[in-house]
């Protein structure tokens, strides 16, 4: 304690602040049923309080309030800067702390109840789709701060940017559903809310010695008390915790730790305790489902443009729809699986929402178009839906789906003959596609950070021209193309139909654009390049043939090479697939160049 305080055992700080909170002369019985305490304990601890001056007449003085003054809540810290993606597909359209359960808010509700405890001095923390809270500092006179660093750090970076508020302190999830207030104005030290799972869980399971103090973190366990809820902070906690923070802030391993991370690496240092609270005190929810069955009425309730898309192209009614969870994240969008119907005729599928300024990057009209078209060949079976204008797309889910293996000859014998039925279907897009021309452009992106001086860099530029010259007078046709074409993009389902997915860049290129594709970014050999060359013509290549599809291999690779220089250059690590895109292009090049003169 602070000095000039008077520092209170437990069950003195438990029945003094029992007479705080009430006007009312408290008996010795009412006090044991509410604080737990034994009739004895209690008389003792009464007794006591009057001998120091503390209570008077059953009733709390001003000495007493002073002495409780120490432990007084400051405020609380409100974490809502995530992005929640267990929550998909709602939070793909709003935070998860804004969502109305039960007909109320889930931030507005926390709010009141740390208002209703007394503390007004409350921080909300964003980050995510941060505008959906700014309203809160108007409505309840909250403070926001926003988190900068939300997408590239974990929550510890959430603390970091309160460091300078954390006290006696609250440290509280915007998506948490409390049935009964849990906040105090007073309280005694710091804790960590658990609740009780029977059997094996996959939870933060706490160890406890004596007092109560947390003494361990596993993640994982059975029959155990785990972390679940809100945490309170006392001076001396967050004093020790900030010096432990900043002492290991800027550690790259650090970046993803959640602050509960750094808690356990620090337990010994770190005093705090068990809260334990009843089961349904507490709510998490960690997926729709878990939300629909706490609140039947949520998903009848929501106001969401997703669901109202599902229902519209799926013909169903929102009840029906459920078993969302996200899948893996794409560069450009975001997926989630769900389900509609149940048993027998349960259908899953896989709602894509568009990412932020895809717009300005994918043809969504042309995506379309060649999804329909692919659909019409067979070659992608899952297609359903795609709203040109929003970029919203519903797909069949393909379960227990495999990748294409580019190294097993069958596998790769089908891929090559799916391209080449693309090429022939005589389909016309608008969009064109170019390795070398976009490979320019990322030259023009590259100029704009300074000279070029990577070495045999225009050494090479020039000979990829010089090749193209000589590619482009073999005068091979245009066809459309996927032009991502590549083993991640084929999914093999348990009946062994292939489906080529994912057609946002597809348009118009060279015949043997999507070779070169599929040869560098599924490092392909030399020798399964060219029998892939026979599969896709279904004959033995000629000369003419395997020449300039070898040569839009070197287009690949310089063009992917420019785009890693650019990455690089905006400080992104494209690792070991820098040099794989420049290898396929330096490598060949010579012997393309030689190819073609010998001619």
């Amino acid at each position: 304690m602070p000095g000039g305080f008077m520092a209170l055992t437990k069950n003195v700080f438990t029945v003094l602040k029992m007479f705080a909170g009430t006007n009312e002369k408290l008996s010795q019985r009412q006090l044991s049923e509410a604080t737990k305490l034994s009739l004895g304990t209690v008389n003792t601890t009464v007794k006591s309080l009057e001998n120091r001056g503390l209570i008077e007449d059953r009733m709390i003085t001003q000495k007493g309030l002073e002495a409780l003054k120490p432990y007084a809540v400051d405020n609380a810290i409100i974490m809502a800067a995530g992005l929640s993606s267990r929550f998909a597909p709602i939070s793909y359209e709003k935070p998860k702390g804004v969502l109305k359960v039960r007909g109320e808010v889930l931030i507005e509700r926390q709010i009141r109840q740390l208002m209703e405890a007394g503390i007004t001095d409350i921080t909300v923390v964003v980050g995510y789709k941060k505008e959906y809270f700014f309203y809160l500092a108007g409505k309840f006179g909250v403070s926001i701060v926003v988190n900068p660093d939300y997408a590239t750090r974990n929550n510890n970076s959430t603390l970091w940017y309160t460091k300078n508020r954390l006290g006696n302190t609250y440290i509280c999830s915007s998506d948490d559903y409390f049935t009964v207030n849990p906040f105090e104005h007073y309280v005694y030290g710091a804790y960590y809310s658990a609740t009780y799972v029977a059997g094996p869980t996959k939870e933060w399971c706490l160890k406890e010695g004596p007092g109560g103090r947390i003494t361990g973190v596993e993640i994982g366990g059975f029959d155990a008390w785990v972390m679940l809820g809100h945490v309170y902070f006392d001076r001396a906690f967050s004093k020790r915790f900030v010096e432990i923070l900043e002492s290991v802030y800027e550690r790259p391993e650090t970046a993803n730790k959640l602050w509960e991370d750094i808690y356990a690496d620090h337990i010994k240092q770190l005093s705090m305790t068990i809260r334990k609270y009843p089961d349904g005190v507490i709510n998490e929810f960690d997926s729709l489902d878990e939300l629909r069955e706490f609140d039947p009425a949520f998903i009848e309730n929501i106001d969401s443009e997703i669901f109202d898309n599902i229902v519209s192209v799926l013909h169903c009614e929102k009840s029906d729809i459920h078993d969302f969870y996200p899948l893996k994240q794409g560069l450009t969008n975001l997926s989630a699986h769900f389900t509609v119907g149940f048993g027998k005729d349960a259908q899953e599928y896989v709602y894509r929402h568009p990412g932020v300024g895809t717009e300005k990057l994918v043809d969504r009209a042309g995506e379309e178009a060649g999804l329909r078209l692919a659909r019409e060949l067979g070659l992608d079976n899952t297609f359903i839906y795609e709203d040109q204008k929003e970029g919203w797309k519903i797909s069949h889910f393909v379960k227990n789906a495999k990748n294409l293996d580019p190294h097993n000859p069958e596998q790769l014998r089908r891929a090559m003959e799916m391209g080449r039925t693309l090429h022939e279907s005589g389909a016309v897009l608008d969009r064109h596609f170019s390795f070398v021309d976009e490979g320019l452009n990322y030259e023009k992106v590259l100029k704009e950070y300074g000279p070029i001086e990577v070495p045999d860099y225009f050494e090479l530029r020039e000979k990829v021209l010089k090749l193209k010259a000589y590619a482009d007078a073999d005068h091979v046709k245009t066809v459309i193309s996927h032009n991502d074409f590549f083993s991640l993009n084929f999914l093999i389902d348990e009946n062994d139909t292939y489906s080529l997915i994912d057609w946002e860049y597809a348009g118009m290129s060279d015949e043997a654009s999507d070779f070169g594709t599929f040869t560098v970014c599924c490092e392909l050999s030399e020798d399964e390049a060219n029998k892939a060359i026979d599969y896709y013509f279904g004959r033995t290549a000629t000369t003419k043939e395997r020449r300039h599809f070898w040569s839009y291999v070197v287009f690949a690779g310089w063009c992917w090479y420019l785009w890693s220089l650019v990455k690089e250059a905006e400080g992104e690590n494209v690792g070991e697939w820098f040099f794989i895109y420049y290898r396929y292009a330096a490598q060949y090049i010579d012997k393309l160049l030689s190819w073609y003169e010998e001619d």
